[in-house]
This record gives C-alpha cells, structure tokens and sequence, in this order.
C-alpha cells in the first residue's frame, strides 16, 4: 500500500476560515491521518476546525497545533487568521497519534506499549507547549519511550490548549477535539513510512570551539583561562565589541553536541553581559568543561546552509518526495531572510513540487533536542 497525501491552505476569519479549509481539502479516498496547523489568530476557530475537517474527510486521527505562524508551499502566513492541513492514506496499523501529555515517559508506555513493542517506531513527529516544566526532559522521555528519532518544534505559549492528538486508539484529552496543552502530542511513525529528515541551522560560528572554565547555572565567568568576555569581544571583532548594545539579537552562544559527527551545535541566547566581571548570562544552564562557540545570525550563511540542507535530502531519495513537513524558528522566515517565502521556496527549487505545510516554532525539536534558529525538514518519500 503506497502512502499518499493532499493539502490545502486557508486564509480569513476564524468564521470563515473553517468553511474555507474544509472546502479546500482535496477528496483522498481511504485518507486515515490529517495533520493540521493554524496561526495565531486563528486559534478560536481551533475546535470547530477540528470538528468539521473530521466530519468532512472521516478522519479520526489528527495532529498539530496552533504555531506563531503556518507555511504551505507558496505562503508564508503570521498576522492573519490561517490554517494549513494535510491528509494521508497510510497502512491502518503504520502509524500511531498520542494526545497532549505532560508525562510521556508514563503515558506512552501505558498506553501505546503494545502497539511500540510491535512496530518500532522510527520517527516522531511532536509538538510541544513551551510552558511544559522541564520541556528537555520531557523531549528525551518521548524519544525513549517510543524509541524513535524526533522531529517538531514547540507551539504557541499565548493558547490555552495549542496541541492537538485526536485519535480513536485512546482518549482525545480533556474534549471530544483532542485539545490539549501543557506536554507534548505528537504522531508516531512505523519503518514502514518512508521518510527522511535534514536540520539547517541559522546562525553560523563566527570563531573556534573555546572550553568553559567556570560557570554557575548560567552564569559564564571564565573561558579558555580569560575573563569570558575577553573571548567573546575577540571573537566578535573591534567593531561590535566597541559597542555590546549592537549584539542583541546578532550574536548567540552555540553549545556543541557531544559526539556529534557533523559538528551540530544548540543555539541559545545571550541574556546579558556584565563588563564590570567579564561574565556572560546565557538562555541555557552550563557547566565548568562544557565547550561554547559563539554564532552569528546571517541571512546569506543561512540561505547556503537552507540550500545544503536541501541537497543533502535530495542527494538520498530515490524520486521526488510525496510529502512533507517543515518546521522553522519564528526568527527565521521574513524576519531573517527578508522577504515572506524563502525558505518554501528553496525546498521547492532543490526538490519540485509536493504538498507541504508547517509551522514557525518557539524552538524546534531534532532527535531528542530543543534547538532554536533552526529549520526541521521532514520528507515522506
């Protein structure tokens, strides 16, 4: 049984807007999964939406969420009421949905076990609240429960309910919809699916891989046996070190991935800077002899990653992809490259043309790690 997908996108009031995704789905015969996402502004319109596109297409399974902005092929969408959604025929038993949990290393276990044990899940695709208490955790627990590689990125924190996991396999959640928040939903996949999965980052290392000395919490004192902020002006260079105020929002701490082979690193933000000491406050905890590079947010370095990205992904399918879903930081898109549709439309020129949609995250999800400036590609192939 070849997999087979259909999207749609739909833009306009939260009134409208449901009668215009329902109309705009293309019929897709024995369609069993949909996946939907919406902007914003769209979020009252988050349960009908749900309600009506289950009564239209007699697909119980969904998943999703309410992201800080939606992306299909040719739209790039933040400040207006919109809603993307794909379906897919899959093998009945290929794939499984959970619902909103803030305990998956529990919940998975307890109530998708037998179905784990069974077929192996190889990819995750998740979507997590950011007010979820200890979302890296939370992260690991999902990939060690079900085994499989992740791929999402984290939701609206403005929604009382931004995740959705309906399936007739187990409860919806607290409403008939699927609703939820607070933890992660998500859809796993079995071997069977074919897919494959590239991660651009969007932010580029601006110096070497320097070794913290000595830290608390987050709080960094000492790099390389100097003051930190004697490393970091020197990396930076005399122009934006002669002014700090210029590096907000410009310059970001990389912390390496341990073992990695393609030198991946997590982006995390400079919170503050203290001259007086030459410390530096970073978005994330660190730890005497943990290495630290310091990355530069660069629209022309990111386009060159986007595009390596792409070619890698097209360099391992065997024919063009059936699907996909992309998830992009809220930092990137029009913000960083200037203009509404870049990324799509490089996806497009690497790889033709295949429904997709996606979302922009407050941060995106890779394996079993919280990434951020980031795009998450992933391909039904």
């Amino acid at each position: 049984m070849s997999a087979q997908f259909a999207a749609a996108v739909a833009t306009g009031d939260p009134v409208s807007l449901v009668a215009r995704c329902v109309a705009g789905i293309p019929a897709l015969e024995g369609a069993n999964l949909g996946i939907l996402y919406l902007s914003e502004p769209a979020a009252p319109a988050f349960p009908q939406l749900v309600r009506a596109l289950a009564e239209r297409t007699g697909i119980h399974s969904w998943v999703g969420g309410v992201g800080l902005g939606v992306c299909s092929a040719e739209d790039e969408i933040f400040d207006e009421p919109a809603a993307v959604a794909m379906t897919a025929v899959l093998p009945p038993d290929s794939f499984r949905v959970f619902s909103a949990t803030d305990d998956p290393g529990a919940e998975l276990p307890r109530r998708h076990s037998a179905w784990i044990e069974a077929s192996q899940p190889a990819l995750a695709l998740v979507h997590a609240d950011p007010r979820c208490p200890d979302l890296a955790k939370a992260a690991i627990d999902v990939a060690t429960a079900s085994g499989a590689f992740l791929v999402g990125g984290l939701v609206s924190h403005r929604c009382a309910s931004p995740l959705l996991g309906r399936t007739p396999n187990e409860e919806a959640g607290d409403e008939e919809d699927g609703l939820g928040g607070n933890g992660f939903a998500g859809l796993m996949l079995a071997p069977g699916i074919a897919v494959a999965t590239g991660l651009t980052q969007g932010c580029m290392p601006i110096g070497p891989v320097h070794r913290i000395d000595e830290a608390r919490d987050n709080v960094v004192m000492v790099i390389d046996g100097r003051p930190a902020l004697a490393v970091f002006t020197e990396d930076i260079g005399p122009g934006l070190a002669s002014d700090l105020r210029r590096v907000g929002g410009l310059i970001f701490a990389g912390l390496p991935v341990p073992g990695s082979d393609t030198g991946d690193y997590l982006v995390r933000n400079l919170m503050a800077i203290d001259p007086g000491r030459g410390w530096l406050v970073l978005g994330a905890e660190i730890a005497a002899g943990d290495p630290i590079v310091f990355c530069r947010r660069d629209p022309e370095s990111a386009r060159r990653d986007m595009v390596r990205m792409v070619s890698q992904l097209a360099g391992r399918l065997s024919g063009p992809p059936k699907a996909g879903i992309y998830v992009s930081c809220v930092a990137r898109g029009a913000a960083l490259f200037g203009e509404a549709g870049a990324e799509t439309a490089l996806i497009r020129e690497g790889l033709g043309e295949f429904p997709l949609i996606g979302f922009f995250a407050n941060g995106e999800i890779s394996r079993d790690r919280l990434y951020g400036h980031t795009g998450v590609l992933t391909l039904f192939t």
